[in-house]
């Protein structure tokens, strides 16, 4: 996931713009994933460390959702 994108977004002026940028993090979150899933069948990261960093993006994802859902509200 970039932080870069949402330290970018959230200095935008509005909350649309914003949003986007939680959207560009959360697909820069998916490739990751894509490829540490990939790293793990090719045999490079063993199980319990993908175990660890897929829990980890599970929660950043619920984290980021949480915001875009929050702000769509208001």
């Amino acid at each position: 996931m970039r932080s870069e994108a949402i330290a970018e977004g959230a200095a935008r002026q509005t909350k649309k713009e914003f949003t986007n940028y939680l959207h560009i993090a959360q697909g820069s979150l998916s490739e990751l994933d894509t490829q540490i899933e990939l790293a793990r069948r090719l045999g490079f990261l063993d199980d319990e460390s993908w175990r660890i960093l897929d829990q980890r993006m599970v929660r950043i994802d619920k984290l980021i959702s949480g915001l875009i859902h929050h702000l769509t509200r208001l």
